[in-house]
């Protein structure tokens, strides 16, 4: 096993990471905040950064990348035959950076998750439920 393919797991695992995060930015804080009572907290965040309205209107594509990151870096961190290699110490250090690697993926799953909730669900559950 060459160590040439952990880099790319660390690049994946980061960029998930960011994509999963631009999900709260771009499409749920809005909605929280609105939901909460905040509305002029999203009137002053859309005037200061009117870049958000913009990226708001891109939602699907936005979340669709997200869901790509994250199936793709899911793949490359637990697809079968993956193996450290035999030396003990670069051994080590590749166990170490596979379990940052799950949880740098975990935490964006959660995150992504938290993004589409939402997103996707928020609002029509709390109309549908008299809210």
């Amino acid at each position: 096993m060459s160590l040439r393919a952990r880099p790319l797991d660390s690049f994946l695992s980061i960029a998930t990471l960011l994509f999963s995060g631009s999900t709260l930015i771009c499409c749920a804080l809005p909605i929280l905040l609105i939901s909460l009572g905040f509305g002029a907290g999203v009137a002053y965040l859309t005037h200061t950064f009117p870049w958000l309205v913009e990226v708001s209107r891109h939602k699907v594509w936005i979340f669709s990348v997200a869901a790509a990151y994250l199936a793709l870096t899911g793949w490359m961190i637990y697809r079968p035959g993956r193996a450290c290699p035999t030396d003990p110490e670069l051994a080590r250090l590749c166990q170490k950076a596979d379990r940052l690697n799950r949880v740098v993926l975990w935490v964006g799953v959660g995150v992504y998750a938290i993004g589409f909730f939402m997103a996707y669900l928020w609002l029509p559950l709390r109309m549908a439920l008299g809210g």
